[in-house]
């Protein structure tokens, strides 16, 4: 489904109309009150505290405030399963758990899971949840709490094998990919074995086994999508299979992570993610379950695809070198872009897929970060990346943030905060976009993964710029 589809509350477009003026917002925390909040962590509760201190911007301080414990204190849903902690982490403004954005929005407090017995609860819980929601369909990149509920419209109408307890079925790689990382950042936080049962170790055999499945070596493969709606990047030509490959290796993926369809199904920023998160699935398989076996399946298909991504997965930069490409066949055909959306090309030294002083990577950022990206806009308000989910002119702030976290210069990192400060509209959180030339539209108010990335770009900031937050901005 697409997101601005099902939103609630203020609706898919704040318009400036219905927004106070700038000057007279107070600065006020937007949290809910203690006694409405979700889940509460100690260990967040005080970095909150110590981070405050140390930002000398009242605003970005506030900001900080409101959007860093925002996936704890509104999405957490706790409970058990089989007498073991069950956690439903929900997007923020749509009542399901997508694979990808739980991951990304628990992955903001891994680093204190040592220090907070509680929080590292919730990681149990949300690594087994994912590892359940694989079993029910490794195809499928969103769920419902209930394992036995029916999705609803439109996916309720989608010519798929639509199982029950799924939200919606868009095949995209990185939702496997996410929850390979997440569990990996947690064993090397807390060198906890307690998640990682038999019950998890049968979910990741199956989230490889469709990778495996979606190389197509042999056969299309079991997985095919068509729905009936109004926008191309709902759906997958040709019997829902999508476009024709060679089939040299790489993954195929019929949408991306912005859950718009692919043009070529050889999605490369998603492929090189693969091949980090089997290498980080591989490390807590021999050391938290002493698995060789499964570590060894994990490598060699990392080895596989790493290959074919060398092979065919670049593309002229029209400078007479190299870059990623976006998206390929395998037939000499490419597409270059980004998406805001992450896995990017932008992204990849985000999530440990490309080191960030690789020539290549750093090529392939700065190719996307200019005019060659048709989904960059230079506007009135900033700069940043959008893509086609939310249409042309709609900047991503989590662009922005990813371009910050990948720059060494103060000015540029500096810049991109700025443009953070100016583009909230007064509402203290992150958004899922804005309008280039006017912040005061833009589309999810309640976007908990964006405002977890703020949060990490405040500490990233902190950690390896410090004086860009002494100082008011």
């Amino acid at each position: 489904m697409k997101r601005r589809d099902v939103m609630i509350g203020a609706g898919a477009l704040a318009v400036s109309a219905a927004m106070p003026l700038r000057a007279a917002e107070p600065l006020i925390s937007k949290r809910p009150p203690p006694s409405a909040r979700r889940f509460t962590s100690r260990a967040v509760e005080q970095e909150i505290l110590q981070v405050r201190a140390r930002i000398a911007d009242p605003e970005i301080a506030w900001m900080f405030e409101n959007c860093y414990p925002n996936t704890l204190d509104t999405t957490v849903r706790l409970g058990t399963v089989d007498g073991k902690p069950d956690a439903f982490v929900i997007t923020g403004d749509i009542n399901a758990l997508w694979l990808r954005d739980s991951s990304a929005q628990m992955q903001t407090y891994v680093h204190l899971a040592p220090q907070d017995a509680d929080l590292r609860r919730v990681f149990h819980g949300l690594i087994q949840r994912q590892a359940r929601c694989i079993l029910i369909d490794s195809y499928a990149n969103a769920f419902m709490e209930d394992p036995t509920a029916s999705s609803s419209l439109p996916a309720i109408g989608d010519t798929t094998d639509m199982k029950p307890g799924v939200a919606e079925r868009k095949w995209e790689i990185d939702s496997l990919c996410y929850p390979m990382r997440l569990a990996h950042g947690y064993w090397t936080a807390t060198r906890d074995k307690a998640p990682f049962d038999a019950l998890w170790a049968q979910g990741m055999a199956r989230a490889v086994a469709t990778f495996r499945e979606q190389q197509r070596k042999v056969s299309p493969g079991p997985y095919h999508f068509q729905r009936v709606d109004k926008s191309p990047t709902e759906t997958l030509m040709l019997d829902g299979y999508g476009t024709p490959t060679r089939k040299v290796g790489l993954i195929h993926s019929g949408f991306r992570p912005s859950d718009d369809a692919t043009v070529l199904p050889f999605l490369i920023p998603s492929n090189l993610f693969a091949v980090s998160a089997l290498r980080m699935l591989a490390q807590v398989h021999r050391e938290a379950r002493e698995d060789a076996v499964a570590a060894n399946d994990c490598l060699a298909l990392a080895a596989e695809v790493e290959a074919a991504l060398n092979a065919y997965g670049r593309m002229p930069d029209g400078q007479g070198g190299e870059v990623w490409a976006y998206e390929t066949d395998g037939f000499g055909n490419s597409i270059f872009m980004d998406d805001a959306n992450v896995p990017s090309l932008c992204g990849l030294a985000l999530l440990g897929a490309a080191d960030r002083n690789d020539p290549l990577f750093r090529r392939t950022a700065a190719l996307a970060w200019s005019p060659r990206n048709p989904f960059f806009f230079d506007g009135k308000a900033a700069q940043g990346i959008g893509g086609p989910h939310v249409g042309l002119d709609m900047i991503w702030p989590m662009s922005i943030m990813v371009h910050a976290r990948n720059s060494d210069d103060d000015a540029t990192v500096l810049q991109c905060l700025r443009w953070l400060k100016a583009t909230h509209a007064g509402t203290g959180f992150i958004h899922e976009s804005f309008n280039k030339d006017d912040p005061n539209t833009f589309t999810r108010p309640w976007f908990a993964w964006a405002n977890g990335l703020f949060g990490e770009l405040i500490l990233d900031t902190l950690k390896r710029k410090p004086a860009l937050l002494a100082a008011p901005l």
